[in-house]
Formats: C-alpha cells, sequence, structure tokens
C-alpha cells in the first residue's frame, strides 16, 4: 500500500495545507465514498455540503472556494482541484500489470522485425516482417503488428489490439484493448451490372501523432489513396470511429460513440462530446465544441460550440429546446 504525508502530497502539487499537516493518506477516493486516512476533491462549491459530511481526511481544494477543513482533518488549496488531483492520482496509481522486457515463448516475432531496447513483447502477440518497434515499447498478450507497421518508443498496446500494415504509431501512445487501426475504409460503389456493390480497394495508411490516447473498441481506418493522420496529444474515448482520410489536428478530444464520416477535417482543440457526429468532407476549425449528440452537416467555425441536430451556434438551440418545452401549453391555448 502506497502512503505519503500531507506535506508530501502538497508538495508535490504546489499546494497550500489549511488544518492538521501531520496526516498520513493512504489513498484517494470519491467524496461520498472516502473514508478516514483517505483524500478526495472539492473542485466547486456545491460540493462543500457533502465535505462537512464526508469522512476523508483531506482534501484537494480550489484556493477561491469558502470551505473549512473541520478538526482534525486537512485542505490542499490549489488553484485547480483537477489538475492537481491528477497529479496525486498518479503519485498512487498501482503498479501496471507486468509485462517483462523480452518475446514471451508463445509470442511469434518475424526475423526481419527490428525490435528496440528494453521492449516487452507478451503472451500470443504477432509482429510481422519489416515491422519496427522502438524502445521501452509494450505489448501486452495478443496484440497483432501486421507487416511494415512501425511503433514508437514508450508506446503500450493493450490486448487485442490490432495494427494493420504499413500503418505508424508515434512515441508515448496508448491504445486500449481491442483497439483497430488500418482496417479498410468503408467504400463501396453499386455494381455497372446493378447486381451488388463493388469494393473500393483502401490502399492508404493510418499515423498517429506522439501521445495519442485511444479508447477501448475503437477505430481508425486506412485512407483511400493517402493516409488518415491523429495529431499529437490527441484523445479518443471507447467506441469512437473514424473513417477514411480524416486529419485530426493536435490536442483534440472525442468522447465514446463519437464518430467521423470520410474524409472530415479537425483543426487543432477540436472537442466532440459523446455521441457527436460530423458529415464527410466537412472542416471543423480548431477550437470549436460539439456537445453530446451533436450532428455537423456542414462546415464549422473555429471556436465555435454547437449543439442540436443539425448542430447550430448552442444558443440558438438552447432557445429552441426552452421554446418546444412551452409547445403542449400553447397547443391547449390555440385549442380553448
Amino acid at each position: 500500500m502506497k502512503k505519503f504525508l500531507i506535506e508530501e502530497i502538497s508538495r508535490a502539487v504546489d499546494g497550500t495545507i489549511a488544518g492538521s499537516s501531520k496526516l498520513q493518506i493512504t489513498g484517494v477516493n470519491e467524496l461520498t465514498a472516502a473514508e478516514v486516512n483517505q483524500l478526495t476533491f472539492v473542485g466547486h462549491r456545491k460540493f462543500i455540503s457533502t465535505w462537512d459530511q464526508s469522512q476523508a481526511s483531506a482534501a484537494i481544494v480550489n484556493d477561491d472556494l469558502e470551505i473549512e477543513p473541520g478538526p482534525g482533518r486537512a485542505l490542499i488549496r490549489v488553484a485547480n482541484a483537477d489538475i492537481a488531483m491528477a497529479r496525486v492520482l498518479q503519485m498512487f496509481e498501482p503498479d501496471p500489470p507486468r509485462c517483462e522486457p523480452g518475446i514471451h515463448p508463445s509470442a511469434t516475432v518475424d526475423p526481419t522485425a527490428e525490435i528496440g531496447e528494453s521492449v516487452s513483447i507478451g503472451a500470443g502477440c504477432y509482429v510481422g516482417p519489416g515491422v519496427v518497434i522502438g524502445a521501452n515499447t509494450r505489448l501486452y498478450p495478443n496484440v497483432t503488428i501486421l507487416d511494415d507497421s512501425s511503433i514508437g518508443n514508450g508506446t503500450i498496446i493493450w490486448p487485442g489490439t490490432v495494427v494493420r500494415e504499413r500503418c505508424r504509431i508515434g512515441h508515448n501512445c496508448i491504445l486500449h484493448p481491442n483497439v483497430s487501426i488500418g482496417a479498410d475504409g468503408f467504400g463501396y460503389r453499386p455494381s455497372p451490372d446493378g447486381r451488388g456493390l463493388v469494393k473500393i480497394p483502401q490502399i492508404g495508411t493510418v499515423t498517429l501523432g506522439d501521445g495519442v490516447e485511444i479508447g477501448a473498441g475503437s477505430c481508425v481506418d486506412r485512407g483511400k489513396f493517402s493516409t488518415t493522420y491523429v495529431g499529437d496529444g490527441t484523445k479518443i474515448d471507447n467506441l469512437v470511429q473514424i473513417a477514411h482520410n480524416c486529419r485530426l489536428g493536435r490536442s483534440c478530444v472525442m468522447a465514446g460513440q463519437s464518430g467521423l464520416a470520410g474524409s472530415i477535417t479537425l483543426g487543432d482543440g477540436v472537442i466532440m462530446g459523446g455521441g457527436a457526429r460530423v458529415k464527410d468532407h466537412c472542416t471543423v476549425g480548431s477550437g470549436a465544441t460539439l456537445g453530446g449528440n451533436a450532428t455537423a452537416l456542414s462546415d464549422v467555425e473555429p471556436g465555435a460550440t454547437l449543439l442540436g441536430t443539425p448542430a447550430q451556434d448552442a444558443r440558438v438551440t438552447l432557445k429552441q429546446w426552452a421554446a418546444l418545452k412551452k409547445l403542449p401549453d400553447l397547443v391547449r391555448r390555440l385549442q380553448m
């Protein structure tokens, strides 16, 4: 069990202690579930009353909140409780599942593959011809890396993930279980004889920049001609679809079940809420936000915030939703 003095935690997050400075913290937990000797956090004034009832011994709090530690407890005041708590979680994070450097006897690694220093290749993995894997990368069991692909340094690939041929994964990426990189894009045309569909070959690739994280069960399809590209630092949730020929900028965020149709361009720092969608061949400008379940059917201006289907300015959509709530009463009045 990891243990830290409250003073050690405060130094790590550049905080200021209010209350007891000699507490020993043995874990972290959410506000309503925390126990004695555990640390929690309070990021908003609406949770102050919950802190008063919590069993937690200490909390990370925003320094603009009017909140007191109480007897025998402590607060660590910081500028941003969410960011500080991320650092604390790193301190208490359990060691990852063991994946010792080397190649497991049950793994298959082609003799032409180039394997860097301190690489871990787990049970049942397959590494194909011409693959390059950078130093300190971990492949957990049953990962497949097909021909002529490359994986950067320090990348972690969890079980069941498939990286298909000729794809490129950057440094320090994380691919969670059952991610698919480089499957064929969805391309078909009606057969000239009218009897079915003709599959359009997808001969492009996929490139992930450095620091990209992709959640479980998500798919990034290869381009029809060129490269589907995901920019540095972009974070993709579980069950997300990125179709062929898309280009995502740096530090984009896509929440669960969101999706991009083919040939979409996202600028830097675009945020897509859960279930949000963008029509094919559209461009979403840098810094734009699509709220949950929004559907963009045309280009989105940089910095815009959109809601609804079809997506439009969030303020307009909210007014429309408010008006819809009044419709039953208006109908009754018209019928009188």
